[in-house]
């Protein structure tokens, strides 16, 4: 990427703020402003020399920015896509796309009739750890694919108020599959396709939140294999993906959030007769490494590694076990 990609965030919350710390010294992501409706934060958008808009229809009107980052709350994600698509500026949406199989339709639509990039954030297929999986799966090493089990789980968001949008069931359905659990389910579709059907269930253990405070859910591929996946919203960070094949099984488990430069990745293998070997790779940026490959998209320059049925499907499993956790019954994505 050798060209300049001038870009605003909207959001300026803790992820907005985050993408604009990674993208301060960017040599061709350039943030030029944020869009922040809330003046509490102002100021500090202003000492970071950036400017300052309080509605995005500003920002999308300016001819001088390429793309929109959206890092705003779950239900503003399709109107706001919709909006940057129309106005003709690429798009890169925090994930969830959508709440709903129907809303992610929608934004797709949009994007693709006005010939737009979109990007999702999903940083967590960009992991060298992951990609390394992924790279092995493709190839066949596993053997036949037989399970999975994925966690994501932390307690970063234990101190945000009783009334904040993270904490309702209707913007933040089923826990913690908003914040955490969605990029697991991403994980799994990029590695075995698609979900074929899905059993949920959450509880409220800690918080008191409306939403529940864990969520487990267990998901059948229309390949044959089967996963499950587990995200707490109140225990230290635990970080884990581990693939089960016939010929070897690979777990991979992180030792720090996507959003702290910390740690190490370690990648354990292991093989009938060989015992247990492991590879360590170092924390990377993987929410840039998104960015960046959002940008060569929208620039042409490469395909970006998200095709538009993997961006809605995964929506359409996240409806799925927002409706089996209510009711605790099996759900089938055909159904959706």
């Amino acid at each position: 990427m050798s060209t300049s990609f001038p870009i605003a965030i909207a959001g300026f919350g803790w992820w907005g703020k985050h993408i604009t710390t990674r993208l301060a010294d960017h040599p061709t992501l350039k943030v030029v402003g944020i869009v922040e409706p809330f003046e509490g934060n102002h100021d500090a958008i202003r000492d970071r020399g950036l400017e300052l808009w309080t509605d995005l229809e500003t920002a999308v009107a300016r001819d001088d920015i390429a793309a929109v980052v959206l890092t705003t709350p779950n239900p503003l994600h399709e109107e706001q896509v919709i909006m940057a698509a129309q106005a003709g500026k690429h798009v890169f949406c925090e994930k969830p796309l959508g709440l709903n199989a129907a809303s992610a339709r929608r934004s797709v639509a949009a994007c693709q009739a006005a010939g737009v990039q979109l990007g999702i954030g999903h940083e967590r297929r960009f992991e060298p750890a992951m990609l390394a999986l992924r790279a092995a799966i493709d190839a066949g090493d596993l053997g036949t694919l037989m399970h999975a089990e994925a966690a994501f789980s932390h307690d970063k968001l234990i101190n945000v108020p009783k009334d904040d949008w993270r904490t309702k069931k209707a913007v933040s359905p089923a826990a913690g599959m908003t914040a955490m659990g969605i990029h697991l389910t991403d994980l799994l579709i990029s590695f075995f396709g698609r979900v074929e059907t899905v059993q949920a269930m959450t509880a409220d253990r800690s918080l008191g939140w409306e939403t529940g405070d864990v969520v487990t859910v267990q998901l059948g591929f229309e390949a044959g294999m089967t996963a499950t996946l587990s995200a707490v919203l109140h225990t230290p960070h635990f970080i884990r993906m581990h693939v089960f094949g016939t010929t070897r099984w690979v777990e991979v488990l992180n030792d720090s959030h996507p959003d702290t430069p910390d740690g190490i990745v370690r990648v354990l293998t292991a093989q009938t007769g060989q015992g247990v070997s492991q590879t360590d790779y170092e924390w990377s940026d993987a929410v840039t490494a998104n960015l960046e490959a959002f940008a060569r998209a929208a620039q042409g320059q490469a395909p970006y590694p998200f095709t538009p049925d993997e961006l809605v499907h995964n929506i359409e499993v996240l409806e799925a076990i927002t409706r089996s956790a209510e009711t605790r019954e099996t759900v089938w994505i055909k159904d959706i």
